[in-house]
């Protein structure tokens, strides 16, 4: 089960009633913030979701609407009384701007790890069945966009136990971890699973032209959160300009990638209603949704 939230859904700006972009998900007691623009821990505190659970947080880019919130945020999260370590994740020189943010913030009740983006470092575990991945994107500066991934182990085979001679004392514990020693023999999960099943994916990108890697990256997606700043089809030059996307343009990544649901956010603050362009997208991709400050979604992993 993953639980999601969008935080807020304002590009550029912060508006009376639209936050500026964040996305917040958790599952098996793991939290995880993405992005942290001005105003970020209001919106959040409006959730309830808390302050205290937040693991990590990934950075997209450092545009001041992705980041200018975070030393507020770890504030809120240090006065949570949160003791241990938070990791962060995001481009080359995350660490050399945060401490440079963190000079209003300098006594924190817990430690930061960071880990910054290369070409050889693209992914990161953050539980044993739970991973981040990053893309590069089309932006102004380093940008990327995110897939979490939660992974689902196959189910327990009897017969594969007891072909592989696996005692029935460790079937139980097989089901919980990767390998166990019993009686001087090592015995692994594989000998009692079947094949993993389909597991659930949140795919988050913003702030970026539309690339070639980009369907595959977010393929069959359970959910597709991408930003369109501009609704209208006649502001595409100032789009390309900006190097950002349309609503068409990510509701053709989604159905590209096969997503089952997409989520648009990241608005210009002149468009004032972005329903206005929802019947059109939805021609392109049938399961788009406009997105609103604090919508939330709970995806639960399909029965078979």
């Amino acid at each position: 089960m993953f639980d999601v939230a969008l935080l807020g859904t304002g590009g550029m700006m912060p508006l009376p009633n639209r936050f500026l972009t964040a996305m917040i998900c958790r599952t098996k007691g793991y939290t995880l913030l993405v992005d942290c623009g001005e105003g970020t821990q209001i919106t959040l505190k409006k959730l309830g979701w808390g302050f205290k659970n937040i693991d990590a947080i990934a950075i997209t880019h450092f545009h001041a609407d992705h980041i200018s919130g975070l030393p507020g945020m770890l504030l809120a999260i240090g006065n949570s009384e949160r003791t241990e370590p938070l990791q962060m994740f995001g481009p080359p020189g995350l660490a050399n701007v945060v401490e440079k943010l963190r000079v209003i913030v300098p006594e924190l009740p817990f430690d930061i790890f960071f880990t910054e983006w290369s070409k050889e470092v693209t992914s990161a575990e953050l539980l044993p069945d739970l991973q981040l991945k990053c893309l590069p994107l089309n932006h102004g500066m380093p940008c990327f966009a995110y897939s979490v991934t939660l992974h689902r182990q196959g189910r327990f085979d009897v017969e594969r136990a007891k072909a592989a001679n696996v005692p029935m004392k460790i079937w139980s514990a097989l089901q919980k971890q990767e390998k166990v020693v019993y009686n001087e023999i090592i015995y692994t999960s594989n000998m009692v699973l079947g094949e993993p099943r389909k597991g659930l994916m949140i795919g988050y990108c913003t702030d970026s032209r539309p690339t070639a890697d980009l369907p595959s990256f977010m393929q069959n997606a359970d959910l597709l959160i991408c930003e369109g700043l501009y609704g209208d089809p006649d502001k595409l030059e100032k789009t390309i300009a900006r190097k950002h996307m349309t609503f068409n343009e990510a509701a053709k990544i989604a159905k590209t990638a096969n997503a089952q649901e997409l989520w648009l956010t990241h608005f210009s603050p002149a468009m004032h209603n972005p329903q206005d362009y929802h019947k059109e997208t939805q021609k392109i991709f049938p399961n788009t949704i406009i997105g609103k400050d604090r919508m939330t979604k709970t995806l639960t992993f399909e029965e078979d």
